[in-house]
C-alpha cells in the first residue's frame, strides 16, 4: 500500500497501535501519496468549527494543492502522521521544519511547526495527545529539538493537549493569536504525564473487557457441550448481568433462541451494541468474526480458539494477523487460546470462561497466562476459600493464553485503582516488558500486595509466547522484582497461601511471632519453621490438649495485647471425641479474640482439624442466593432459576477472617512473605536520594566517551582508558604495571614503591588467587624476583601468564562489583563477594540503576555472607560506608552515560578505613533503545 515519498523509505518503524483514554484503540502510522481519497474523506467529516481552528479562516474544503501538500513528505523536514480506526483516519497530525525568520528550512535547523486536526466524533478521546508524543519521537529522531505552534485562543482543548504534554513550554500572544513553543526533550513531567495517560488507557482497555454492557458468544453449539456452547452456559448459569446473545452461523432460518438466549447467524444481526465478543470458532474462520465484530463496533474479544503460535510458526504469523485485524477496529484481545475471563462482582456476575462453576466473590485479582494453572489456581481459592479458611474468594480473574495483546502489565493498570481488589495473584510463563512491569509493579505494590510465581524459569518461553530477549538469569529478574515489591513465590501453593493470608489480614509490624495452641509438638515445629524463615519466634505457649476455647480465647487475647510479638500463629490439634459443635466454639473463640485487637495478624495451623476450618469459614458467606433473586437481562419476566446458586458473598469490609493451614511450614512461609512485603512497604515510604559528589566530572566524561566511540560501535576499553574513564566519577583504579621480564618487574616495583604484589592476568589465572596466580606482600627486589621465577616455572613463560606488578593494598575483604545494561531489564547494579561465595554459591545481591543511598545500603546487607563485613567471629568491620559510595559512584556513571554498558570492579578490598580497586574493566557500546522514553505504545508480538 506505502509507496516511497520524496527523500526517505517509508518509516515502517513509526508505525504503532496506541491505546485510548476511553479503552479503545487505534494505528498510529505516516501519512503517504496514497492517502488522499482517506484524507479528502477524513476532512469532510471535519465541523466547520473545527476546520476553522485548523486554518484561521472558514476552509470549507481542501483543494488539490492542499492535498498534494498534505500527502507529500520527505520524512525528515515535513512529516505527516495519521490515527486511524477501521483502516480510515480520525485525526492527522504534521511538523515543517523551519529556521528562525519562520520559513522552510532543512538541517541543521532544529525548530519546526506542527499541527493538529481530530475528527469531531473522536474528540475527547485522548487522540492528539497520543499523536503528539509520536510526532515528538519522530522530530527527535530527525533533530528537531523544538516544536512551535499557533493557536487561536479561542481553542482550547488544543491548547490544554499541548500545556499538559508536561514539555518546558513558552507562551505569547500576537495578533490575536497564542504562540506556544515547547522543548521536545523528555522531562520528568512529560513522562511522569505520560505515564499516568498510559495507566489511565490501559485500565480503562481492561474494564471494557471485564466489565460489559453485553456479551455475545460466536461458535456457540446448537447441542450442549463444545467449548463455544459451554461458555455461553457458563455466562448464562453465573447470572449475567447484562445482554447476552448466542452467535452461530449454522442456525436454521427461523431459530431465534438457544437454550433460552437470544440466538442469531452473524453478530451483524444483533440489534444494539455489543461490548464483548467471545470467539470459540476455528482458527481459519475467526479473520472473518473479527471483521464482523468489528463493522459492528464490537469493543473487545476473548478469542478461546487455539491454532496460532501455540502450534508452530504458520500459527504465530496468524497470530500477529490477528492481533493487527483487531487493532485496525480498535479492538482488544484476550488470548488467544484463553480460558477466559471471570468478574464476581455483584453488579457484574459474568463468568466468560470455561471454568464450569464461577468462584466465590472475594478481594483477589488472579491473572494466569495457562489455562491450566488458571484451573488449578481458582480450584485451591475455591477449597480454600469455602472448605479450608474461609479467607476471601475472587474480585475478577483472567487467562490470557498467548497474551498476544492483553498481557499481565494491563492486568495491574486496572487492579491498581480497582476498588474490589486487595491482592493480585498472577502467574506468569514470561515477561514480555520487564523494564515496564518492574515499574508498574513497583506502583501497584505501594498499594496493594502483588504475589507472582513464575514458570519456565529454566528454560524458554511457552511457544505461544512472544518475548523480548534478556541476558540477565532468571535469579536476577526474581531479585530485580522483589526490589520493586513484588512478593516471589516458587509455587502455586505458596501463591494461594500468601494471597489468603494478606488478603484479609493486617500486615505485621515485625518479624516477631508469638505461638501457641494444644500441642507442644506442632508449636515446637512452628518454632523451628520460623527461625528457618528468618522470623523471630517466641517460646511456644503449650496450652495442653485439655484446653477449652475459653483458654484459647484469653491466651490469643493476651499474645494479641502484648507488645513484644508483632503476629501470632495459634496451633490446633482435635479433641478426641468432640465434634462440631466445639470445633465451633473454638473458632469463635479466634474470632472474637482476634476481633478485638485487629492491628496483628493471626494465622491457625490446624492438623486434620476440618471441623475447625469450616467454622472459621463461616464468616465468609451469607445465605447462598440463587441467580433467581437477581435475574439478568435477558430475562425480565419470570427468571429461571440457575443450575448453579449464585457465588456466597464476600464479608463486610474490614472483616478479619483467620486463614487456616494444614502444615506449620505453610502458615509460616507465607507470614515470613508478609512480613519481608511490609518491611518493604514502610522502606518504600522514604526510598532515600542518589546523592550529588562534587569530584564527578560529568561533561567531561561524556567528551570522553563521544571520542572513544569514535573508533567503533562496542569494545572494550584498555587499561588506562578504564583507568581514566572511572576517574571522572571519583573511582580511582590501583596501577597494574605490565611485567613481561624480571627486570620489567623489578622497574615496575622501584616506580610503585614496595611491597607489591605479582599477578597473572592470563584469563584462566585471573583473579584466581586459589591457583597460586597471585604473590602477596613481597618486600623487596629479592622476593619478586623470586617470586617471578617461581610463577613462571609453574605455570609457564611470561608471555603465557601476562604479569603485572601492582603496589600492595591495605588487607581487607574482597568484594566484586558489577554493573550491566540488559534490552529488557534496564541498567542493573550488582554484588557480592568475591570468589566462591558469588561465583559457586550465587551469592549476589542486585539493584535497578539508579541506585539511592538506601538501597546501596541495603544491597550491601542483602548477601547472605554479608557479615564477613562486619566483623564476623572478631575479624576488624569493614568500611561499609566507602563501599556504599563506591557503588553510588558506579550507578551514577551508568545512569549518566548509558554507553557505559558494562563495567566490572574485580578485585575491590574493602579495608577497615577505605577501599581499594584492584582491576576494572569497562565496555562501552551506542546505548540500546529505551521504549519506556518514547510514545505509548502497544507491543507488537
Amino acid at each position: 500500500m506505502q509507496t516511497s515519498p520524496d527523500r526517505h523509505e517509508y518509516p515502517a518503524h513509526w508505525e504503532a497501535d496506541v491505546v485510548l483514554r476511553d479503552g479503545g484503540t487505534a494505528r498510529i502510522r505516516p501519512i503517504t501519496v496514497d492517502d488522499a481519497e482517506r484524507l479528502v474523506s477524513f476532512y469532510e467529516q471535519v465541523s466547520d468549527e473545527s476546520k476553522y481552528y485548523r486554518f484561521f479562516a472558514p476552509y470549507p474544503r481542501l483543494s488539490a494543492k492542499d492535498v498534494h501538500r498534505f500527502t507529500h513528505h520527505d520524512f525528515v523536514d515535513r512529516v505527516g502522521l495519521a490515527a486511524t480506526v477501521g483502516g480510515e483516519f480520525i485525526a492527522t497530525v504534521r511538523y515543517d521544519r523551519i529556521g528562525a525568520d519562520g520559513t522552510p528550512a532543512s538541517a541543521p535547523a532544529d525548530e519546526a511547526e506542527v499541527a493538529f486536526l481530530v475528527q469531531d466524533a473522536h474528540q475527547g478521546r485522548g487522540v492528539a495527545s497520543a499523536l503528539l508524543e509520536h510526532i515528538g519521537a519522530v522530530a527527535r529522531e530527525r533533530g528537531i529539538r523544538r516544536f512551535a505552534a499557533e493557536v487561536l485562543p479561542a481553542n482550547t482543548k488544543m491548547i490544554k493537549v499541548f500545556t499538559d504534554a508536561g514539555y518546558t513550554q513558552k507562551r505569547s500572544f500576537e495578533d490575536g493569536v497564542v504562540r506556544l513553543e515547547f522543548d521536545l526533550e523528555p522531562t520528568d513531567r512529560s513522562l511522569a504525564v505520560q505515564y499516568a495517560r498510559e495507566h489511565r488507557a490501559e485500565a480503562r482497555s481492561v474494564q471494557r473487557l471485564l466489565a460489559p454492557g453485553s456479551v455475545a458468544v460466536i461458535g456457540a453449539g446448537r447441542t450442549p457441550g463444545g467449548v463455544g456452547r459451554s461458555v455461553l452456559d457458563n455466562i448464562r448459569d453465573a447470572g449475567y448481568r447484562g445482554r447476552l446473545h448466542a452467535v452461530n452461523k449454522a442456525l436454521p432460518e427461523g431459530q431465534k433462541e438457544l437454550d433460552g438466549v437470544p440466538a442469531y447467524r452473524s453478530v451483524r444481526d444483533i440489534d444494539g451494541p455489543v461490548d464483548l465478543a467471545v470467539v470459540a470458532v476455528p482458527a481459519e474462520h475467526v479473520h472473518e468474526v473479527v471483521t464482523e465484530c468489528g463493522e459492528h463496533g464490537v469493543q473487545g474479544l476473548v478469542v478461546v480458539s487455539a491454532g496460532y503460535a501455540d502450534s508452530g510458526t504458520e500459527g504465530r504469523e496468524r497470530q500477529r494477523a490477528l492481533v493487527r485485524h483487531a487493532r485496525t477496529y480498535g479492538m482488544r484481545i484476550i488470548g488467544p487460546n484463553a480460558f477466559g475471563v471471570i468478574n464476581t462482582s455483584p453488579r457484574v456476575r459474568l463468568n466468560a470462561s470455561l471454568a464450569p462453576e464461577t468462584p466465590r466473590p472475594g478481594r483477589i485479582g488472579l491473572f494466569a497466562q495457562s489455562g491450566a494453572i488458571g484451573i488449578a489456581l481458582l480450584s485451591r481459592l475455591h477449597r480454600r476459600g469455602g472448605g479450608v479458611t474461609g479467607v476471601t474468594g475472587v474480585s475478577t480473574f483472567v487467562s490470557s493464553g498467548n497474551r498476544a495483546d492483553v498481557s499481565g502489565n494491563d492486568l495491574l493498570q486496572y487492579w491498581y485503582e480497582d476498588p474490589d481488589t486487595d491482592v493480585v495473584l498472577m502467574y506468569l510463563e514470561s515477561i514480555g516488558n520487564p523494564r515496564k512491569f518492574a515499574r508498574l509493579a513497583r506502583r501497584t505494590a505501594a498499594a496493594k500486595p502483588l504475589v507472582v510465581v513464575q514458570g519456565a524459569r529454566h528454560g524458554a518461553a511457552p511457544q505461544g509466547h512472544a518475548v523480548r530477549t534478556t541476558r540477565l538469569p532468571h535469579a536476577i529478574v526474581s531479585a530485580l522484582l522483589r526490589q520493586a515489591g513484588v512478593i516471589r513465590v516458587d509455587t502455586i501453593t505458596d501463591l494461594v497461601d500468601a494471597g489468603l493470608l494478606l488478603a484479609r489480614q493486617p500486615l505485621p509490624d515485625g518479624p516477631r511471632v508469638a505461638i501457641l495452641g494444644n500441642s507442644e509438638s506442632l508449636g515446637l515445629l512452628t518454632y523451628d519453621a520460623c527461625l528457618a524463615e528468618g522470623l523471630r519466634p517466641q517460646p511456644p505457649l503449650d496450652l495442653t490438649t485439655a484446653a477449652s476455647a475459653a483458654d484459647f480465647h484469653a491466651a490469643l487475647s493476651r499474645a494479641l495485647a502484648d507488645d513484644s510479638a508483632d503476629a501470632v500463629v495459634v496451633t490446633a490439634i482435635p479433641a478426641v471425641g468432640e465434634g462440631s459443635v466445639a470445633d465451633a466454639a473454638l473458632a469463635e473463640a479466634l474470632r472474637s479474640a482476634a476481633a478485638a485487637a485487629p492491628a496483628k495478624p493471626v494465622l491457625v495451623v490446624h492438623v486434620e482439624l476440618g471441623g475447625l476450618a469450616e467454622a472459621l469459614s463461616a464468616a465468609a458467606s451469607t445465605a447462598p442466593q440463587t441467580v433467581a433473586d437477581n435475574p439478568p437481562q435477558n430475562s425480565p419476566d419470570a427468571p429461571r432459576a440457575a443450575s448453579h446458586p449464585a457465588p456466597a458473598e464476600e464479608p463486610p469490609e474490614g472483616t478479619h477472617l483467620i486463614p487456616a493451614y494444614p502444615a506449620a511450614e505453610r502458615a509460616v512461609r507465607a507470614l515470613a512473605q508478609a512480613v519481608t512485603y511490609a518491611q518493604w512497604r514502610r522502606d518504600a515510604a522514604d526510598p532515600g536520594r542518589v546523592p550529588e559528589y562534587e569530584d564527578i566530572d560529568e561533561k567531561g566524561t561524556a567528551t570522553l566517551i563521544d571520542g572513544l566511540l569514535a573508533r567503533g560501535k562496542g569494545f572494550t576499553l584498555g587499561t588506562e582508558e578504564t583507568c581514566d574513564l572511572l576517574g571522572h566519577y571519583g573511582i580511582h583504579v590501583h596501577r597494574a604495571l605490565p611485567a613481561p621480564t624480571p627486570d620489567a618487574a623489578a622497574e615496575a616495583a622501584r616506580g610503585l614503591g614496595y611491597p607489591v604484589a605479582l599477578k597473572a592476568t592470563a584469563p584462566h589465572l585471573r583473579h584466581r588467587a586459589d591457583l597460586g596466580g597471585v604473590r602477596l606482600d613481597l618486600l623487596d627486589e629479592d622476593q619478586l624476583r623470586r617470586a617471578y621465577a617461581e610463577l613462571t616455572e609453574q605455570f609457564g613463560a611470561p608471555d603465557e601468564l601476562r604479569p603485572v606488578v601492582q603496589r600492595m593494598a591495605p588487607r581487607g575483604v574482597d568484594v566484586v562489583v558489577r554493573a550491566v545494561i540488559d534490552p529488557a531489564a534496564g541498567a542493573v547494579l550488582s554484588f557480592g563477594l568475591a570468589g566462591a561465595a558469588s561465583q559457586l554459591l550465587g551469592d549476589t545481591a542486585h539493584r535497578l540503576i539508579p541506585v539511592t543511598d538506601k538501597e546501596a545500603t541495603s544491597l550491601v546487607r542483602s548477601i547472605r555472607t554479608a557479615p564477613l563485613l562486619f566483623g564476623w567471629r572478631g575479624s576488624a568491620p569493614a568500611d561499609t560506608r566507602a563501599l556504599e559510595e563506591l557503588l553510588l559512584r558506579v550507578s551514577r556513571l551508568v545512569d549518566d552515560h548509558p554507553e557505559v554498558v558494562a563495567v566490572t570492579l574485580e578485585p575491590v578490598v574493602v579495608a577497615s578505613h577505605g577501599l581499594s580497586v584492584l582491576g576494572a574493566s569497562v565496555r562501552l557500546a551506542p546505548p540500546p533503545a529505551r521504549d519506556d522514553l518514547g510514545p505509548r505504545t502497544l507491543p507488537a508480538y
